[in-house]
């Protein structure tokens, strides 16, 4: 294989970085979520922590694009979905991909290593962060292969944790209670980002033997998960306050309130019900960037409150 600047290029548009902003949201929010429960912040804990992320989420792209290559065959990409294409339209980087997956999920286990070593951390953090990246390596790979047999929607649901909780550890040497509280609006609002990102393939996921709720329900069920998902994140938001597990400083009606967004669109999503592919996207699509809104909402918020 000859490589150019041509090559150079499809390996970036590979890699999907523009996605890596969602784990860098939810990363920050962990991190700040620390600091307003009394963490101290560290800059060099904070940078190496989000590069152990940043090099785990990055290797997904390449090995789930490798993977799902047989299944990518039978849609076209979208804003938010069906893979990047590059390997469909150019088949010679698939060894490459795969490869390259390898070695940046290995630089991520060796960050989490020296960070572990250097910060003297408990082991707890090392397995926390080789789980993460085991589990996404195996998403998609044999023989597991999470995302064709049903457990596709768990995994990114403990991945969401993941992306919270290595902020939130990496400051505050521990995952405890508050944290695993303060999870549980955050997985019901990317809970409606994961459904959102399975509505335009559920053909071409089908095709492929992808098991997703999409595929076994239909995109019309998924649009009631959404609205279902975005009430729930609201409700959560208005019981942690009664919990006393969190500073008084956070006014936690304000976080409910961005979270009328999501539940705004789910509402829209039920009254409209889209079922065709064009028209259920095009929604799907708002959908996730209203995620990224709320994200930045959330942690600009919280950057206030620490200021």
């Amino acid at each position: 294989m000859e490589y150019n600047l041509n090559t150079l290029s499809k390996i970036i548009k590979l890699g999907r970085f523009k996605y890596l902003l969602g784990d860098f949201l939810l990363f920050t929010m962990g991190a700040l979520l620390a600091i307003l429960l009394n963490a101290e912040f560290v800059l060099s804990k904070f940078v190496l922590g989000y590069a152990i992320l940043f090099t785990a989420h990055l290797s997904v792209h390449y090995s789930n694009d490798y993977f799902d290559s047989n299944v990518d065959q039978h849609t076209s990409p979208t804003v938010i979905s069906g893979g990047s294409g590059i390997l469909v339209d150019n088949p010679e980087l698939k060894e490459f991909a795969k490869w390259f997956s390898i070695i940046i999920m290995s630089i991520s286990i060796i960050l989490t290593a020296v960070f572990t070593v250097i910060f003297k951390y408990p082991i707890t953090f090392f397995l926390f962060l080789l789980f993460g990246n085991m589990l996404a390596w195996f998403y998609t790979a044999p023989p597991i292969k999470l995302s064709y047999r049903r457990l596709g929607e768990v995994a990114n649901i403990i991945a969401v944790v993941i992306f919270l909780g290595t902020g939130y550890f990496a400051l505050q040497r521990t995952l405890d209670l508050s944290f695993f509280l303060f999870s549980i609006p955050i997985i019901f609002l990317n809970l409606v980002f994961i459904v959102s990102f399975q509505i335009p393939d559920m053909e071409g996921d089908k095709l492929g033997g992808k098991i997703t709720w999409i595929v076994l329900k239909g995109r019309e069920f998924g649009f009631k998960i959404i609205a279902i998902s975005g009430l729930l994140a609201t409700i959560s938001f208005l019981i942690l306050p009664f919990t006393n597990m969190f500073p008084l400083r956070i006014d936690f009606h304000v976080l409910a309130l961005i979270s009328l967004i999501s539940l705004s669109l789910g509402i829209i999503g039920m009254i409209k019900r889209p079922v065709n592919r064009e028209s259920a996207t095009k929604l799907a699509i708002i959908n996730v960037a209203a995620l990224f809104i709320i994200s930045i909402l959330i942690d600009l918020y919280f950057i206030k409150l620490i200021h």
